[in-house]
């Protein structure tokens, strides 16, 4: 594992700023890309950090994107972000649900098709000054009610998924771009059994 210095990952992050903000009219009707936050060690200042953590929230329904899926159209998103040349693990949501989760902890946002890239954050990450950062931080309540909604998506994915598994027209339309149906079966089984694993930790 290649591990990144603190001020690199910080300008990694302002560049992924940029580019969000290059994509920001794609689709003209509605943008696809709604906001984008970044959590994990970054936050804490860790120096390295072993990768920069983001969640990236889409322009879809929370079916259409469960835990841990790739849907369709974030293969060329992730291409034009340069997300998977190195440095960022990433994760794709509904703009519909919060950013946070069982996994995603604290968010903090740093750019918005609305009001483009968060310049407060971005100084004040690059700064040190992380005790300025906005950080999201949910109810207990709030969180388990998320999690179970999400759990619940995401087993009527994996089903859905491995009924159709088999299917001609479903195998060709997830097919391209460096995927693959088995991508599709393994995403659907890994995001799943991550909530569940979640949810029997607690």
């Amino acid at each position: 594992m290649r591990f990144v210095r603190y001020r690199r990952a910080v300008e990694k992050l302002q560049a992924l700023a940029e580019a969000c903000e290059s994509v920001k009219h794609w689709p003209p009707e509605a943008p696809f890309l709604v906001q984008a936050y970044v959590f994990g060690r970054l936050l804490t200042g860790d120096d390295p950090v072993d990768t920069v953590e983001v969640v990236l929230m889409l322009n879809l329904p929370p079916e259409e994107v469960t835990w841990g899926s790739n849907p369709k159209g974030t293969a060329w998103l992730a291409d034009t972000l340069r997300l998977s040349k190195g440095g960022f693990t990433y994760w794709w949501r509904s703009h519909r649900d919060p950013p946070w989760n069982h996994h995603v902890r604290e968010p903090v946002q740093f750019w918005s098709s609305q009001h483009g890239p968060d310049h407060a954050v971005l100084r004040a990450l690059a700064e040190l000054r992380l005790h300025d950062l906005p950080r999201l931080m949910p109810a207990p309540q709030e969180l388990r009610e998320q999690h179970a909604g999400e759990l619940h998506a995401a087993l009527a994915h994996l089903r859905a998924v491995q009924s159709a598994y088999w299917d001609r027209d479903w195998r060709q339309d997830h097919r391209g771009l460096g995927r693959y149906p088995e991508d599709e079966l393994w995403e659907a089984v890994q995001g799943y059994l991550d909530l569940q694993d979640a949810t029997e930790i607690k």
